[in-house]
């Protein structure tokens, strides 16, 4: 199962991204194919600060659009939402022990440990910092 950042989902919604077209089409693949695929809920809450935040865009998305747009990828039949279970601590923690991030990077911990708690196969990133997680494998599917 594929699970998909957050930057993808922004990239895919604001059509003012140099990586729109892309990653649009990228995600569409994804909601309206036969394949599950997921989005860890971490990633809805951030898209949805990221796309209305008026220092990141002007004009920033207004945010019953922003979560229009959420309610139209959680319509797809095949997604799925990540979230955590009584055994996620777990992962999360020896995540952080084990690549030693700290600060924001706690943030990328714990989608990388909701992916994994999931099985998911590979996570579409733009994101280089995921790289710190070797057990997660990460594809930037708006690159050839």
């Amino acid at each position: 199962m594929i699970a998909v950042d957050t930057n993808i989902l922004v990239y895919a919604h604001r059509e003012d991204s140099e990586w729109h077209a892309s990653a649009l089409a990228r995600v569409k693949q994804l909601a309206e194919g036969r394949a599950p695929w997921a989005i860890p809920w971490p990633c809805i809450h951030e898209f949805l600060a990221i796309v209305s935040h008026p220092r990141i865009f002007s004009p920033p998305t207004p945010i019953a659009r922003a979560i229009d747009q959420a309610d139209a990828w959680l319509e797809s039949p095949t997604v799925a939402l990540l979230a955590e279970s009584e055994t996620y601590w777990l992962q999360l923690r020896a995540l952080v022990l084990s690549s030693k991030v700290v600060g924001p990077n706690v943030h990328d911990a714990r989608i990388a440990a909701l992916c994994l708690q999931h099985g998911v196969s590979e996570l579409w990133s733009a994101d280089r910092d995921f790289g710190r997680f070797p057990d997660l494998k990460v594809t930037n599917p708006l690159v050839g």
